[in-house]
C-alpha cells in the first residue's frame, strides 16, 4: 500500500518559536554546533491502489487548501514512497 508523505514548514521568512526554542536547548545541552532549527508538520496518507496524477493532484489540494495555512506556511514537499511527487 503506497504512502503519500506531506510535509509543511513555516514560511523562511518568518520567525519559528518553536524552532528557536529548539536551537536554544540544544545549545545549552552541549550540541551548539546547529544554529538554525526549523519545525515543520508531516502527513501521511495511505493509498490503495496505484498513486495516479490525480490523487497526487488531490493531494496537492488539500495539503493546499487544509493542511498547511497559506499565510505563514509552505508545503515544502509531497513524496510517494520516499521519491519526490
Amino acid at each position: 500500500m503506497p504512502t503519500i508523505v506531506v510535509d509543511v514548514m513555516p514560511k523562511a521568512e518568518l520567525l519559528d518559536p518553536q524552532g528557536k526554542a529548539t536551537t536554544g536547548a540544544l545549545a545549552r545541552l552541549g550540541h551548539g554546533k546547529f544554529e538554525n532549527v526549523r519545525i515543520g508538520k508531516r502527513f501521511e496518507f495511505s493509498v490503495d491502489g496505484e498513486v495516479t496524477p490525480e490523487i497526487l493532484a488531490e493531494v496537492r489540494q488539500v495539503a493546499d487548501e487544509i493542511l498547511s495555512n497559506g499565510v505563514i506556511e509552505d508545503v515544502v514537499a509531497i513524496t510517494v514512497d520516499g521519491e519526490a511527487a
